[in-house]
C-alpha cells in the first residue's frame, strides 16, 4: 500500500507542482480571489495536486493487468 501511495502521490506532486507554476504566472492571485494570495497559492496548489493524483491513480488502475490474461 506504501508503494502505491507513492507511485500516485509524489508524481502527482511534481506535476501539481508545474501546472501551479504555469497557471499563476498567467493569472494574478489577487484578481482571482479575496483571500490573501498565500492561501491562494495553497489552495490552488491542493487542487492540482488531487487533480493529478486522481489521474496518477486513474493511470495506475488502468495499467494494472489481470494474473490470467497476458499483457498485450
Amino acid at each position: 500500500m506504501r508503494r502505491l501511495a507513492m507511485v500516485v502521490l509524489w508524481p502527482s506532486f511534481m506535476a501539481a507542482a508545474m501546472a501551479e507554476g504555469l497557471f499563476f504566472s498567467v493569472f494574478s492571485p489577487d484578481v482571482l480571489w479575496v483571500m490573501p494570495p498565500v492561501a491562494v497559492y495553497s489552495i490552488g496548489f491542493f487542487f492540482f495536486w488531487c487533480l493529478c493524483a486522481l489521474a496518477s491513480m486513474l493511470t495506475y488502475y488502468l495499467m494494472a493487468v489481470p494474473d490470467e490474461q497476458p499483457p498485450f
